[in-house]
């Protein structure tokens, strides 16, 4: 295997003749397939189920009367929200860079949604007795992997990413743990840290003294099996928001009105207009444009960030419906305005900046149906619930019309992605 190159980020990284570890042998080529498989669904599917234990912690607590419980709660959804999409990405990227057709990549998938499904099992109460249960599960699933591929990579130039990751990993184990011994607001606090202790130095390329530090990415190198693995999340991410609202319908069914039937069908409604909105036209050219642009690695971590951002905006909403189904016609708590009517608004934000890395432009009917439902808080205050659920999916509807009525009679549009030349991709993404 002499001389065959391994390229990452976009460079020559090594020579095959100095990958001394199995794991040299697993790393993806050219030639490797870029779509998904069926392992990696399977997994989408584990985290469809952390989402949905996610919304069921959510939706009782925001929903309270109580409403310093209810910001609360709106913090712990944060708090809780990162750490499974941390380990999602993860898991994505390394699937990115090692073929997860092969059997030992299969198995760390496996093994790690595993991890997934103790954390999305105890999310309903990892601020309770739950908590050291979730933070063993999340920390003992980042630190062997990176553990596992970095030694198994040998002197190949991959594993000092690995292990400069597992030491931060470690460091914020420290706190994860750590917060888990206590409770109450001090958890929060050191679950916060373990946050920007992981964002934070992965952002920073996981700097460590005599290692050096980079911030790699899969991007470069399979910028069409990343793009799909984030439409295929996002994708069962809307279909959380179906099941959530389904089970809450389906569980009071013997008891449901005609307002918990009109809730349904404006869920159903809105997670339609998200997947129209997504899919026209940006979310469908992603891989194109990311393989295309100037700096794939820069413009891909950036429509990752903006997946992060409308993924956060799909469980918000779908919240805000589990809201609606209990307290339809009730007085509306900013706190559930900001579930209803500031989950869309979050996603368009996201695939408004994902508009921006495809075509390098920004739509401003996006922009204001965004602004337009923050606005709407301040009179929905005096409007049940219900109300702000029909004012959500009317604003999403009009950008929808807009959307199809522009690409009408229009050839098909190609990708432009932008570069740091045209100014608006920022120099550290």
């Amino acid at each position: 295997m002499r001389g065959v190159q391994i390229r990452w980020d976009g460079r020559v990284m090594a020579d095959r003749r100095w990958g001394r570890g199995h794991a040299v042998g697993l790393l993806r080529g050219k030639e490797s397939v870029q779509q998904a498989t069926y392992v990696e669904l399977f997994f989408d599917l584990v985290m469809v189920f952390a989402l949905n234990r996610l919304v069921a912690f959510a939706a009782p607590s925001v929903g309270g009367g109580d409403l310093a419980a209810q910001w609360t709660a709106i913090g712990r959804i944060l708090l809780l929200f990162m750490p499974l999409m941390w380990l999602w990405i993860i898991t994505s990227y390394i699937t990115a860079r090692f073929d997860p057709r092969a059997a030992h990549t299969q198995w760390m998938i496996v093994v790690t949604a595993f991890a997934l499904l103790v954390m999305g099992v105890t999310v309903p109460h990892a601020f309770g007795g739950a908590g050291m249960t979730f933070a063993v599960a999340y920390v003992l699933a980042q630190v062997s992997r990176a553990m596992i591929f970095g030694y198994a990579l040998g002197r190949h130039a991959l594993a000092r990413l690995y292990f400069r990751a597992l030491i931060w990993f470690l460091v914020a184990g420290v706190f994860w743990i750590g917060g888990a011994l206590t409770s109450g607001g001090t958890q929060a606090a050191w679950w916060l840290a373990a946050v920007l202790v992981e964002l934070g130095s992965a952002w920073r390329g996981w700097p460590v003294p005599r290692l050096g530090k980079e911030r790699a990415t899969a991007w470069a190198t399979a910028p069409r099996h990343l793009a799909e693995r984030y439409q295929q999340l996002l994708l069962i991410a809307l279909g959380e928001t179906i099941l959530a609202v389904g089970v809450t319908y389906a569980t009071g069914l013997g008891r449901v009105g005609g307002y918990q039937s009109i809730g349904l069908l404006l869920a159903f409604l809105t997670t339609v207009l998200l997947w129209r909105i997504y899919f026209h036209k940006a979310g469908q050219l992603l891989g194109d444009a990311v393989a295309h642009a100037e700096d794939p690695a820069g413009l891909g971590r950036f429509a990752a960030s903006a997946h992060v951002v409308m993924i956060l905006g799909i469980v918000a909403t779908a919240i805000g419906h589990e809201i609606v189904q209990t307290h339809p016609v009730n007085h509306s708590y900013p706190t559930w305005l900001i579930m209803i009517l500031g989950g869309p608004a979050c996603y368009l934000t996201g695939r408004g900046a994902l508009e921006r890395a495809v075509f390098s432009r920004a739509s401003a009917h996006r922009w204001i149906g965004a602004l337009a439902l923050l606005l709407a808080v301040v009179p929905l205050t005096a409007a049940p619930p219900l109300a702000a659920a029909i004012t959500a999916t009317v604003i999403l509807g009009g950008i929808a019309a807009i959307d199809t009525r522009r690409s009408a009679r229009r050839p098909p549009e190609q990708p432009r992605p932008g570069d740091r030349t045209t100014g608006w991709l920022p120099r550290r993404l």
